[in-house]
């Protein structure tokens, strides 16, 4: 009798890097014979990649492994991520452990006792998500304050425009109408491959944006984050002439204090920051911006905080992600002292959400009556008979729809009102031959 493939589970905590990461590590065991264990089905192998940003993301990995130790006795769990990277001693007492995996490009080696053989150039699908991510950058040379990233990722690694734009093509080859470019720091792509060459042998990101207009089929792309002061003239050029990038942008601010950006070593003043956003608008058509802000950095005055908020304003952004500071051991913020009371960080939070809601639905209202290019993503639970999905711009598009037919599809929405946070719509039929180009020359 032939013996049953051994089976697999994976866990992922993180961000859009990570999940890339997770999605590449199953299709690796696939090919050398695994299948993804069942709903209720005990795993031969498990692996959790894991995440450090937080203490809190160190506890949810610790809890992912414990349970998976629990619901699968006798597997074998191999760890990886952020978490394995910065304290692999305490994962590998974890139970079930045999694997704490430090070095991602050594995954090859590290995988090969579990049978990995071979490992794929790339992914070619991205389970469980409507949109693809795809990373294309590794590492970090910052050294905000605040963050433990640059110490467990700390090399930036680059993967060829060639290698990216074949993932991509099968990405797209297999239904998929929009890719998410991702990286530990994005806007760093290429430059351990353009070091020490002349200018005209660089390869950087807006060389990437270049290349992929070149990629056949239907399908946008998408810059997941990126920081202000690397949205150069160069890249906004790439982005303006682009048929296919979406005028979308995630500019991290973190701060609009001027002098809380120093202590957090970030690379660019309050006015920088709205100057770039300010040419990115005269570059791009109504682009929107999305952002993260840290509330009650060590020392953050009512001044400080008010200073955010006149930059939020300012720009107009379609969403923000509040973050409450908390610190991170082995940063050297965690040293600082003069901490926000938690009561006023709470009120700082509520302020800066209310300001947000009010920034994005001003924006949302400025869409309405234009055509917007929808990726749909299901059945929207709220509005029976429509679907929902994210637009170009980022917002979030209802209109009335079948989910079956139109999942994972394109389609040109007319944005008709704003209901609670949520762009309502009109589908607007086109021609199937002329449909991506129309709407590119008229919305992104």
């Amino acid at each position: 009798m032939p013996t049953a493939a051994p089976t697999c589970k994976l866990v992922t905590l993180g961000c859009k890097v990570n999940q890339y990461e997770t999605q590449y590590v199953k299709e690796a065991l696939e090919i050398n014979g695994y299948r993804e264990a069942a709903e209720g089905e005990r795993a031969d192998l498990c692996v959790v990649n894991t995440c450090t940003v937080t203490g809190e993301g160190d506890a949810k990995s610790r809890t992912a492994v414990r349970r998976l130790h629990q619901r699968n006795p006798g597997a074998q769990i191999v760890v990886m991520g952020c978490y394995a990277t910065r304290d692999p001693g305490a994962v590998a007492k974890l139970p079930g452990v045999v694997r704490v995996i430090t070095d991602k490009a050594k995954l090859a080696d590290e995988l090969r006792d579990f049978g990995v053989e071979t490992l794929p150039s790339g992914i070619t699908r991205f389970d469980d998500h409507q949109r693809a991510f795809v990373k294309v950058q590794d590492g970090c040379l910052l050294n905000c304050t605040y963050c433990i990233i640059p110490s467990v990722r700390p090399t930036v690694r680059s993967r060829s425009i060639e290698e990216i734009t074949t993932e991509i093509a099968d990405l797209v080859a297999a239904g998929y109408h929009e890719i998410v470019l991702t990286g530990v720091h994005l806007g760093h792509y290429g430059i351990d491959r353009s070091k020490g060459k002349p200018k005209s042998e660089w390869r950087r990101l807006w060389h990437l944006l270049e290349a992929l207009d070149r990629v056949p089929g239907d399908f946008r792309v998408r810059l997941s984050s990126l920081e202000a002061a690397e949205a150069r003239d160069d890249l906004v050029r790439a982005m303006a002439n682009s048929p296919r990038v979406a005028p979308h942008l995630h500019l991290c601010l973190q701060s609009g204090s001027d002098r809380i950006l120093g202590l957090m070593k970030r690379r660019y003043s309050s006015a920088g920051f709205l100057e770039r956003c300010r040419r990115l608008k005269q570059a791009l058509d109504q682009p929107a911006f999305t952002t993260d802000v840290i509330v009650g950095f060590p020392g953050e005055t009512d001044a400080d905080f008010e200073a955010t908020c006149q930059v939020v304003r300012e720009v107009g952004f379609a969403k923000i992600h509040v973050f409450s500071y908390s610190p991170r051991l082995g940063t050297p913020a965690a040293r600082l002292s003069d901490a926000v009371p938690p009561a006023i960080m709470k009120e700082r939070c509520d302020r800066l959400r209310e300001l947000a809601g009010t920034t994005a639905q001003a924006y949302q209202q400025g869409l309405l009556g234009r055509r917007l290019e929808v990726v749909v993503e299901g059945s929207d639970p709220k509005r029976p008979g429509s679907v929902q999905g994210t637009s170009c711009r980022s917002v979030p598009v209802s209109f009335r729809g079948h989910a079956p037919l139109l999942v994972r599809r394109l389609v040109s929405v007319r944005a008709v009102r704003v209901e609670a946070g949520v762009i309502l719509g009109e589908p607007e039929p086109l021609e199937p031959s002329n449909r991506f180009a129309l709407a590119v020359s008229t919305s992104c």
